[in-house]
C-alpha cells in the first residue's frame, strides 16, 4: 500500500494540525516540502492537483485533498477507527460543534494570522499594528468564551477542534502574547501542551516560524 504524501510548509498552522493529526494516528507518511517562496505552489505539477495552489494537500493513492480542515476529518474517518469516537464522534451534535469551531478557526482565528503575516511580509511592518492586536485580542475573547462551555473547544475531551485551533493560537501567542486574563486559554493550553503528538507536530515548527518572524519584527522596547 503506498505511502500518503503531504505536501507541507514547514512552520505553518495548517501544515502543523495536519502533522498532528498524523501522530496521533500513528499515520505513515511521505512529506513533501512545499517552497512557496520559490513558487512551488505554482508549478503546473502542484496546480493540476489544487488549483488554488494552497498548502497542505494529501495524496492518498489516486485521492487528492487540500485544505487541512477537510484533510484532518479525511484522515479520522478513513484510519482513526481506534480514536474516531473521540477526535470526530458519529454524534451529530457533537460533530457539528466540532465542525463550527473548526469554521471558527478557518474563517476567524487564521485570518488574523494571515493579516499579520500579511502585514510583516507585503507592508514590511516592523511591529503588529494596534488594530491587529485589537482583532487577536478579540480572537482571544471568542475562545475565552468557547472555553467556559466545556474543558475543551467542542466537548469535555480533546477533537479536531482543538487540534485545529492550538496550531494557529500558540502562532498568534509568538506575536500577541494572550493576557493573563485569559485563564480558560491558559488551562486548554497547558492540558494540550504536554502531549506527546503536540510536542512532536507542533512544537519544531512552532519554534521554526517564531524565528522567521523575528528576522522581520522589531522586538518591543517593552
Amino acid at each position: 500500500m503506498p505511502k500518503i504524501i503531504l505536501h507541507q510548509i514547514d512552520g505553518s498552522p495548517p501544515s502543523r494540525a495536519v502533522l498532528m493529526v498524523k501522530e496521533l494516528l500513528g499515520l505513515d507518511m511521505e512529506v513533501k516540502e512545499v517552497n512557496t517562496v520559490a513558487g512551488d505552489q505554482f508549478k503546473p505539477e502542484y496546480l493540476a492537483k489544487n488549483p488554488i495552489h494552497t498548502v497542505p494537500l494529501i495524496e492518498d493513492g489516486d485521492f487528492i485533498l487540500a485544505d487541512s480542515h477537510a484533510i484532518m476529518t479525511y484522515l479520522v474517518s478513513k484510519y482513526g477507527a481506534d480514536k474516531r469516537s473521540q477526535l470526530y464522534p458519529s454524534d451529530f451534535k457533537t460533530r457539528a460543534i466540532i465542525d463550527q469551531r473548526m469554521y471558527f478557526e478557518a474563517s476567524i482565528v487564521f485570518t488574523t494570522f494571515r493579516a499579520i503575516m500579511e502585514s510583516i511580509l507585503k507592508h514590511k511592518a516592523k511591529t503588529i499594528s494596534k488594530e491587529l492586536i485589537n482583532k487577536t485580542e478579540k480572537v482571544y475573547e471568542y475562545l475565552e468564551t468557547y472555553l467556559q462551555a466545556s474543558q475543551f473547544l467542542a466537548s469535555d475531551q480533546i477533537t479536531l477542534a482543538d487540534i485545529s485551533a492550538v496550531a494557529t493560537v500558540t502562532t498568534l501567542h509568538l506575536v500577541v502574547p494572550i493576557s493573563d486574563k485569559f485563564v480558560k486559554i491558559h488551562q486548554w493550553l497547558e492540558q494540550l501542551y504536554d502531549k506527546d503528538w503536540y510536542q512532536k507536530a507542533n512544537l519544531p515548527g512552532l519554534g521554526r516560524i517564531e524565528g522567521f518572524m523575528k528576522q522581520f519584527l522589531q522586538k518591543s522596547a517593552a
